[in-house]
């Protein structure tokens, strides 16, 4: 069943971006994105180059220097990670505060959840966002809904949860997912998901110090890929904002993650090829996210395509949609189109048929033009 499905889908995608080696070797995929770096605000001083992972462990550890009751904790966290997100932290903070975890991700956001409730600052990281289902009920039903069940009297809004999400290249099925749709379902969870190093520190810190319980997801894919300059002083941007990335005023191109260095390639391609001007919106916060930001751009533009990894059934592509269709209509010169992942497990040797890349979105900004 699963190959009738896979071949059809890969026999109406047509061709993809491959380098063919020789026969005696496999074939190795070319990067379906390239990576677009941001430069610092001048107001934040000094920089240090840095990629995304540095990022992180860059985050952590000014939490745990200003906060004595922050911890760090999960699979194989005490020696690093298997990103090494964490490398170093043990031995500076000590082991008692950066701590290895049970291979158990229920087990995790439940430690989390209570140590949180009792004012601790817990920074819980689950090894792969595939692997977070067994915790969904504790975050769904016991972290989201903590404050309101208790009238404002408990919180665990001290819980942060990193993951590492999305397509690398070589995942298969439960190392490649994006999962953030179904955490945006959960009134009293915030979602995060940034696309470079400059925004994963900023991002992250700004989760830490939310009151109200975060999911941060990391694309892995960046996490050597994207290097910036990064800079060395603490800060943090806001949640709930969007940011408008490349200015245009025919389509608007919303995404996140790495989806948002595709969509800003797209948007080259789209002004030298067909002199269509598109302006790139990176989402950054899934839950709560930036309404004004997005319907201030379609209103301008007329024109909307929204693209995401994750599946395309139910993916927040769909509530964007629905909500710029509903807020925007009388100024849409074309129904919002959505670029993002099939509705199949992701394959592996298959992966890059059901990337949404740069050439299935700059055939959906054809059609939105000529609609």
């Amino acid at each position: 069943m699963m190959t009738a499905i896979t071949s059809r889908y890969l026999h109406k995608l047509g061709k993809v971006s491959i380098r063919i080696a020789t026969s005696a070797r496999q074939t190795r995929l070319v990067s379906h994105f390239k990576f677009y770096p941001d430069s610092a605000p001048s107001e934040l001083g000094n920089t240090e180059k840095r990629n995304l992972f540095q990022s992180i462990t860059d985050a952590l550890d000014t939490t745990l220097d200003e906060d004595p009751g922050a911890i760090v904790f999960g699979e194989d966290v005490a020696f690093g990670g298997v990103f090494r997100c964490t490398v170093g932290l043990g031995a500076k903070h000590g082991y008692h505060r950066v701590f290895n975890t049970p291979l158990s991700e229920q087990g995790i956001a439940a430690f989390g959840i209570g140590a949180a409730a009792v004012g601790v600052t817990a920074i819980a990281e689950i090894q792969f966002a595939d692997y977070i289902f067994p915790a969904f009920d504790q975050l769904v039903n016991e972290a989201a809904k903590f404050r309101y069940r208790s009238g404002n009297l408990f919180e665990c809004g001290g819980l942060t949860v990193r993951a590492p999400c999305g397509a690398v290249g070589h995942g298969s099925l439960y190392h490649s997912q994006s999962v953030e749709a179904f955490f945006a379902h959960a009134a009293g969870l915030k979602v995060v998901v940034p696309r470079g190093p400059i925004q994963a520190k900023g991002l992250l810190r700004a989760c830490i110090k939310d009151p109200n319980p975060c999911l941060f997801f990391e694309p892995k894919v960046l996490y050597r890929s994207a290097v910036e300059q990064v800079p060395i002083a603490d800060y943090t941007l806001p949640l709930g904002q969007a940011e408008v990335v490349r200015p245009g005023k025919d389509v608007t191109l919303i995404g996140y993650g790495t989806q948002l260095h595709v969509l800003q390639e797209v948007a080259e391609m789209a002004e030298e090829q067909l002199n269509v001007s598109c302006e790139v919106i990176d989402l950054q916060t899934i839950v709560p996210w930036d309404e004004e930001t997005i319907y201030q751009s379609v209103i301008k533009t007329g024109r909307c395509l929204v693209s995401h990894e994750a599946p395309i059934s139910s993916g927040f592509g769909a509530e964007l949609a629905a909500s710029i269709q509903a807020e925007c209509f009388l100024n849409l010169e074309a129904p919002v189109s959505r670029v993002c992942g099939p509705d199949i497990p992701f394959p592996h040797v298959y992966e890059q048929f059901v990337i949404p890349d740069k050439w299935r979105c700059l055939a959906a900004i054809k059609k939105l033009v000529n609609y």
